[in-house]
This record gives C-alpha cells, sequence and structure tokens, in this order.
C-alpha cells in the first residue's frame, strides 16, 4: 500500500468564492503513481470547505446565494460578540460568525476513487476548496492511498 500526503496552498479571492483546484489535486495523484486507491482532499479550516460540483457559474452563484441566505453576513451572531466571548481568541479576531454556520452545510473533505491511475470524476465534476470567509491563503491536506 502506497501512501503520499502534499499540503496545497490556495489563495481565495472574495467572501463565498469556488476556487477550482482539480488540476492540482489530479497532479497530485499523478505524482503518486497509484494505480488503485482512494484520494482524500481536506481543507484545514473551519470556514472553508472542500466540495464536488460543477463549475459552471450559474450554479456556483446559485450555491452562494443559497448559502447566503442559510447564514447571512451582517446580522449578530453570539461568536462575533468580543465583548463576551472569551476562548478561542487572538489579536486579529474578525467577526465571522456567519462563516462558521455557513460551514454547517459544507464537507470539510472529499474522498474520490482512482481506478487504474486516473481519478474518477463524472463528466462536470470539479474539486472546489469553498471560501465562506474573507479573502486569504488557505491550506488543503491531499492524501492518496493505494497500490
Amino acid at each position: 500500500m502506497r501512501h503520499v500526503s502534499e499540503v496545497i496552498q490556495i489563495k481565495t479571492g472574495k467572501s463565498l468564492d469556488f476556487v477550482d483546484i482539480t488540476d492540482q489535486v489530479v497532479a497530485i495523484v499523478e505524482r503518486a503513481a497509484v494505480r488503485n486507491g482512494f484520494v482524500n482532499i481536506q481543507s484545514k479550516h473551519t470556514t472553508a470547505g472542500v466540495i464536488v460540483n460543477e463549475n459552471e457559474p450559474l450554479v456556483l452563484q446559485d450555491m452562494c446565494d443559497i448559502l447566503e441566505s442559510l447564514a447571512p453576513q451582517g446580522v449578530p451572531y453570539r461568536h462575533d460578540d468580543f465583548s463576551v466571548r472569551v476562548v478561542n481568541m487572538c489579536e486579529d479576531e474578525f467577526q465571522n460568525g456567519h462563516a462558521h454556520c455557513k460551514a454547517l452545510f459544507i464537507r470539510t473533505s472529499e474522498t474520490l476513487n482512482i481506478v487504474e491511475g486516473k481519478v474518477q470524476f463524472g463528466r462536470w465534476q470539479r474539486v472546489f476548496l469553498l471560501e465562506l470567509d474573507r479573502p486569504r491563503v488557505r491550506e488543503v491536506s491531499v492524501v492518496v492511498l493505494g497500490d
């Protein structure tokens, strides 16, 4: 059994940003030289997720609209009240309760099959890092396991 692990850094451009990382994932699988197995793609953040979906601008905007309706910015979140919050605070803390609440609906990882050395995608499937908070550099852990 072969095991390869890499962390990729992704620069996001805005809140609710779908960043297509498919080509990076495929390149890692190719370097791993695994014929049959799995690739797991995991966000290392609480306010960014990993999803598989279609890279079509209108459906991506529809998904953003739905997430924003579920946990809109600009409404009060207890997490954002720094006068009472004392846990997990840092010097440059941001008000991002909306992003944590959106994360309830997004997976932190996806696992895809590798067959005959190729990641198995459906016709329109792409792998995305989904930024739920604000633009910054994010880390995604990619693990390939197989023979």
